[in-house]
């Protein structure tokens, strides 16, 4: 298998509510983004029936700020997943500029996959987590 993980993008407006008293978005939306972007990469590889027995938290964020965001600016957060380990799931994300591609903010998530119904630890099956990367 190629090790190269396969990038997801979404693209988006920045909305009049993102916008703080300083005049641009408010670092709390740059999370909400990142999770917008990693539970839409996740539902377009993933069945309902496996969306149903896998639940996500959130052990980690850690998000560099770049540049600021403004009113009306187009947006595109790419994503893509770095190795497994035993209990978790690492994912990164890149904030853009649609414009002109300036990169605004870059995030690394750690996940840990859950079983929904308990909220208890599960392993991911190597098969799945192969369908995130190029074949």
């Amino acid at each position: 298998m190629d090790t190269r993980p396969v990038t997801f993008e979404l693209a988006f407006q920045v909305a009049p509510d993102d916008i703080d008293e300083l005049g641009h978005v408010n670092n709390v939306v740059y999370l909400r983004w990142v999770q917008d972007v990693a539970a839409a990469h996740w539902t377009s590889v993933t069945s309902a029936d496996e969306r149903a027995e896998i639940g996500w938290v959130v052990l980690r964020h850690e998000i560099d700020y770049k540049h600021p965001a403004r009113p009306g600016d187009r947006l595109i957060a790419r994503t893509w997943v770095g190795p497994p380990s035993a209990a978790t799931f690492e994912r990164h994300t890149e904030i853009l500029r649609a414009r002109d591609d300036r990169l605004l903010a870059r995030a690394r998530s750690l996940w840990c996959p859950v079983h929904p119904a308990s909220g208890r630890l599960r392993r991911i099956d190597p098969a799945l987590h192969d369908r995130f990367y190029a074949r």
